[in-house]
């Protein structure tokens, strides 16, 4: 018997030669010695997302075996796109900008551009990582921590200067209120980031994988700060039903609240997401997918609509209307409103830059051209 399968172990060790997936397995009873032949089926990426959830195979779909995620490239490509768009129009936005003198415009599209690109910087850099190992997961997470770094800032700062912008009237309180905002950002992303790393929640983890994608700083903390910004951008859509808007100065332009409205839905979405996530139902995963595609891709073309579209567009000969409430020393104290305001029943408007004023503390800025072209006539 020992001669027979010495005899046999050399065609053994050629079938192991010529495919790599058999294996041979050893097993001794008594003085008899079995091999084995074992056919190893290679399992692909492909086969290991098949038997997950589709809403979460999608995070860990990679192309063709690639490495690139199917995920980075769906984020890639409306980001890229819109980047392009800012590229082509950005002398003559240039222009306008510079022309209008205007520091909160000026504000709004550097924070649209800066999103756009590291919206881009990250979806390509996230290509390039191996995702599978450690060190690609952290870059990868990084990447991701300070996207939403730089969103949650402009996201913040547009709020402000949307509800503020009869007082935000010089450079300096507009720098403030940049500062304030970053800080906020800062703190929320460290947190964030603290919980990625030291207490990672694994409810979009897959089984089939030895590694996590970005989960939002965990299922309960994104339950948490949505519900948070949604309370935010409801109070604010409000505002004008109710008796507050005779006491203070609200916007009058219906985007602004179109704005504050679509942010209040996708955050009470997400909010209803992360609760079904935590529980563990699989429709939640659909609609932390949707809401995250929506946000990361839309928020900076949403900006760019509702606040700046109609500015650049606007002929330079066009008058503009500044608030002038307070002058800073080394200021020049104009600053153009994107949104007309009320404080009483009456709303006056005056087009797209104006604002109602108060006669104590107001004063009309009209482009000089315009009015030494008046004063002639």
């Amino acid at each position: 018997m020992a001669m027979e399968v010495n005899a046999v172990k050399p065609l053994l060790d050629i079938s192991t030669t010529l495919q790599p997936n058999i294996s041979i397995n050893t097993t001794t009873h008594g003085t008899t010695t079995v091999r084995q032949l074992v056919t190893k089926i290679p399992v692909s990426n492909e086969t290991n997302t098949s038997a997950l959830h589709p809403c979460l195979g999608i995070l860990y779909e990679e192309v063709k075996d690639s490495g690139v995620r199917v995920w980075d490239v769906a984020l890639l490509v409306p980001n890229a796109l819109f980047l392009i768009f800012l590229l082509i129009n950005i002398k003559s936005a240039h222009a306008k900008l510079k022309n209008s003198k205007s520091p909160i415009f000026t504000t709004f599209y550097l924070m649209v551009f800066v999103v756009a690109c590291t919206g881009v910087a990250r979806c390509v850099v996230s290509m390039t990582v191996n995702a599978a190992s450690t060190l690609g997961t952290d870059i990868d997470k990084i990447l991701w921590l300070v996207l939403k770094f730089f969103l949650l800032a402009t996201e913040l700062s547009v709020l402000i200067f949307g509800l503020a912008f009869g007082h935000l009237d010089s450079k300096s309180s507009i720098k403030r209120v940049l500062v304030c905002t970053t800080l906020i950002a800062l703190v929320f992303s460290v947190t964030q980031g603290f919980l990625e790393f030291v207490h990672p929640d694994h409810k979009l983890r897959a089984d089939t994988k030895d590694y996590d994608v970005y989960g939002h700083g965990g299922m309960m903390f994104w339950f948490i700060t949505s519900s948070f910004f949604f309370l935010v951008y409801s109070c604010t859509f409000i505002l004008p039903f109710t008796k507050l808007k005779e006491k203070i100065q609200l916007p009058m332009k219906t985007s602004f609240y179109v704005y504050v409205l679509i942010l209040a839905i996708l955050n009470l979405l997400q909010t209803i997401g992360a609760v079904l996530v935590f529980v563990n139902i699989n429709a939640g995963l659909c609609i932390v997918d949707i809401t995250t595609y929506l946000y990361f891709t839309c928020f900076a073309p949403l900006i760019y609509i509702t606040f700046l579209r109609e500015f650049i567009k606007t002929p330079t000969t066009t008058i503009f209307f500044s608030y002038k409430a307070q002058v800073d020393d080394g200021d020049d104290g104009e600053v153009n409103m994107p949104h007309s305001y009320s404080t009483s029943s009456k709303d006056l408007s005056f087009g797209y830059d104006s604002t109602e004023f108060d006669g104590y503390n107001s004063s009309l800025v009209i482009n000089r051209g315009d009015q030494s072209n008046s004063e002639d006539a």
